[in-house]
């Protein structure tokens, strides 16, 4: 089992929280916690198996909007690229300790 740490945070979209979204942390191995953030925005990552946490070292970080079903064609996420398809995101999980990362998306292409 990989070594995981307790990762939790805020999700906001131009300063309101982000309900109902779905962060998700990808290790360089392509392991992956995911967590749904609440009506104020914030989220705790699940790994496999119900453990709590996410994997020590570099993430990729994407946060998308969970769909129901398949996309139909020319779905567009309401959350910009650069937050999912295009993801720039990143997050450093530390040991040992409670991580906390908070995301301020923008609606804005950077």
């Amino acid at each position: 089992m990989a070594e995981l740490a307790k990762v939790t945070g805020t999700v906001t979209m131009d300063g309101a929280p982000l309900p109902n979204v779905t962060v998700t942390f990808t290790s360089p191995d392509g392991q992956s916690s995911f967590g749904l953030t609440d009506a104020d925005g914030k989220y705790e990552l699940t790994y496999r198996n119900n453990a709590k946490g996410a994997q020590v070292g570099e993430n990729k970080v994407t946060i998308e909007t969970p769909l129901e079903a398949p996309p139909g064609p020319g779905y567009k996420d309401p959350i910009p690229e650069q937050y999912n398809t295009k993801s720039t995101l990143t997050a450093m999980v530390k040991a040992g300790e409670d991580n906390t990362f908070d995301f301020k998306l923008t609606k804005k292409k950077k």
